[in-house]
C-alpha cells in the first residue's frame, strides 16, 4: 500500500508537469481539462499517503479497533475535492463553448498525451495487483481517478485532432464539458462507498454467507445467530453467536469457538473475529442473518 502511494505521486508530478507545459503551449481547455485531472490525482495520491500511513497504524489504547477508518475519511475528502474541480472546470467549458478559441501545436499536445496513457498504464497494473493484496479502499479511490484519465487522454486526442486538423473548435470545450461529468459521476461512487464503511454497513451478503457457512461447517455447532461485520479500511470486524449444546463444557466450548475463529481468520486474513458461545435453544435468540446456501 506504501508503495503504491509513492508510486502515485511520483506520477502525478510528473503528468502535471508535462501538461502544464503542454497547455501553455496549445491553449487547449481540454487539456486543461486534463491538467486539472492530474492535479487532482495528486492531490489525492497525496492524501491517500498519509490516509494509508494512518490507516496502518497500530491500534493503541486510545484506539482499540485500530485507525483503519483514516481510508474513508480521505477517500471522501477525494471526492469533495474531484467535485469542486468538476464544476470549475465545467464553469470553463461552457465560456469557451459561447466564445471558442484556436488550438495552437495540437502535435505537442497528443504528444503529451501518449506520454500520460503509457504512464497511466502502468501505475494502475502495479494499482491493481495492490488492490488485489490489501483490498485498500483509498488505493482502489486512487485507481479509479486514473483509470478515468486513460478514457480522459484518449478524448482530449480527439478533441486536438477534431479541432486543429477538422477545424471544430467547438469539439475543446465539449470533450472538456464531458469529462467534467465524468469525474462527478466517479466522486459519487467514492463518497457512497466511504459514507457506507463510516457508517459501519455490513460486509456484501457473499462475504457474511462464506461466514456463516465456516461457522456452521463445524460438527460441535448447532446453529449460528447475531452476525455482525463492518470494515474500517484495510481491517475487517466479524461478531457472532455460536450456539453449542448445553452439556458442552466450558473447555470444549472455548476450543470450538477456536476453531471457528482460526477457520475465519485464515478466509479473511488480519480480521479481527469475536466469537461468543450459547447453549443452543435459547428461544430469544435473534435469527436475523441471511441463511447458508442450501446443501451446507
Amino acid at each position: 500500500m506504501r508503495l503504491a502511494s509513492y508510486a502515485a505521486v511520483s506520477v502525478a508530478l510528473v503528468l502535471i508537469a508535462a501538461k502544464l507545459v503542454a497547455w501553455l503551449l496549445t491553449g487547449s481547455v481540454a487539456l486543461l481539462s486534463s491538467l486539472v485531472d492530474s492535479v487532482l490525482d495528486g492531490f489525492a495520491s497525496i492524501v491517500a499517503f498519509v490516509a494509508i500511513r494512518q490507516a496502518l497504524t497500530p491500534a493503541d489504547k486510545e484506539h482499540r479497533f485500530g485507525h483503519g477508518k483514516a481510508e474513508p475519511i480521505a477517500a471522501l475528502g477525494q471526492a469533495a475535492f474531484i467535485v469542486g474541480s468538476a464544476l470549475f472546470l465545467s464553469v470553463e467549458a461552457v465560456r469557451r463553448l459561447w466564445s471558442p478559441q484556436p488550438v495552437a501545436q495540437q502535435e505537442i499536445g497528443i504528444a503529451v498525451m501518449v506520454f500520460s496513457i503509457l504512464l497511466t498504464l502502468a501505475l494502475v497494473a502495479f494499482q491493481r495487483h495492490v488492490i488485489r493484496r490489501t483490498g485498500s479502499l483509498v488505493v482502489s479511490a486512487d485507481s479509479l481517478h486514473y483509470k478515468g484519465d486513460l478514457l480522459i487522454n484518449l478524448s482530449i486526442i480527439a478533441s486536438l485532432v477534431l479541432t486543429g486538423w477538422f477545424d471544430f473548435p467547438l469539439a475543446d470545450p465539449v470533450f472538456a464539458l464531458g469529462i467534467a461529468l465524468y469525474l462527478i459521476w466517479n466522486a459519487r461512487g467514492i463518497g457512497g462507498e466511504a459514507l457506507d464503511m463510516l457508517m459501519d454497513r455490513e460486509l456484501p451478503d457473499e462475504e457474511r454467507r462464506s461466514i456463516l457457512v465456516m461457522a456452521r461447517d463445524h460438527p460441535g455447532v448447532l446453529g449460528v445467530h447475531d452476525l455482525r461485520t463492518r470494515a474500517a479500511g484495510p481491517d475487517r470486524f466479524i461478531q457472532m453467536h455460536l450456539e453449542l449444546d448445553g452439556t458442552t463444557s466450558l473447555a470444549k466450548a472455548h476450543a470450538i469457538a477456536d476453531a471457528v475463529e482460526a477457520k475465519i481468520e485464515a478466509a479473511f486474513p488480519g480480521a479481527d473475529v469475536i466469537v461468543h458461545q450459547d447453549p443452543h435453544g435459547i428461544p430469544d435468540a435473534p435469527r436475523d442473518n441471511p441463511p447458508a446456501p442450501a446443501g451446507t
